[in-house]
């Protein structure tokens, strides 16, 4: 007894055999995926923030002197077709895409949350009725009914975001709809239905913010889709439609100029690649970071 007392005395207090978990920002952080992929998003969104208040010519105004003038010192990106500033153009552009992006993923929650919450919570013949619509859209390729919903709304940026919005439902409905089943299972929603809590209350006290990480991931990886699906409806004529900028716009004009002037593709074809490399890496890093089993 007296030995295990002297050595304890020369080792000193056992140290603490846990450690605090680190905050989702400490994690964030130590991530590099998610720290580029932020850094790039954050660029293009101080892009379309800045475009007005920049000093850039007018994308909209023509100049019939500069027609397609390759890239110079007094034209970064050099010009389009009909003599329009592309780094003008491209900033504008900027403010299309992430905004088709942003209200895209808003109308995609906004119905998918819902319908998803109310599938995976009461299952039976409710969960039956979304579940056969769900699996009816999602046979549908994604592309092919975004440009569906787009071409019977008509084209137009605004109609563009909702056909994309609209396209993203089922994948959301999905999603959700899995998460509730897992964590309705738990058994502080057990607890909760025992003293007496109301539906409502659950979904939206307990069940709710304990699947907001997957959702968040989600939307953060949709958003780059939806940038190529904007770009690409804009490219058919579907989405912006000219004169004012758009990326997939621009490249629809380009192609019929890749001989003459290959730097009007060029410059938008970087913008859409890396802005959606962007949302892609952020949504891995945020996955990473908010999945409990890897921390």
């Amino acid at each position: 007894m007296m030995a295990v007392t002297e050595t304890a005395a020369l080792t000193g207090p056992a140290e603490p055999s846990f450690r605090p978990r680190p905050s989702v920002l400490a994690r964030l952080a130590r991530n590099r995926s998610a720290l580029i992929g932020g850094a790039v998003v954050l660029a293009f969104v101080l892009m379309a923030v800045l475009a007005p208040l920049l000093p850039l010519a007018d994308p909209l105004k023509s100049n019939f002197l500069a027609i397609r003038k390759p890239p110079s010192e007094l034209y970064w990106f050099g010009t389009d077709e009909l003599g329009r500033d592309l780094v003008s153009r491209l900033f504008f552009g900027a403010q299309a895409s992430l905004l088709a992006g942003i209200i895209s993923v808003l109308i995609a929650l906004a119905i998918g949350v819902p319908f998803g919450l109310l599938a995976g919570w009461y299952g039976g013949w409710i969960d039956a009725g979304i579940s056969r619509v769900t699996e009816a859209m999602l046979a549908c390729p994604f592309l092919i009914l975004a440009i569906a919903f787009a071409a019977v709304l008509g084209p137009s940026l605004t109609n563009a975001m909702i056909a994309i919005g609209l396209s993203a439902v089922p994948v959301f409905i999905r999603l959700v709809r899995a998460q509730v089943m897992s964590v309705k299972a738990e058994d502080f929603v057990e607890g909760a239905r025992a003293v007496g809590a109301r539906d409502l209350r659950i979904v939206v006290r307990h069940i709710l913010p304990n699947i907001l990480s997957p959702i968040v991931v989600q939307s953060t990886l949709f958003m780059a889709q939806a940038i190529i699906l904007e770009a690409a409806l804009s490219f058919l004529g579907l989405g912006q439609q000219p004169p004012a900028p758009s990326w997939g716009q621009m490249l629809n004009v380009a192609k019929n100029f890749m001989e003459q002037a290959p730097w009007m593709s060029i410059a938008p074809g970087i913008c859409i690649f890396l802005a959606v490399l962007g949302f892609n890496l952020l949504g891995d890093g945020l996955r990473d970071v908010l999945d409990p089993k890897e921390n």
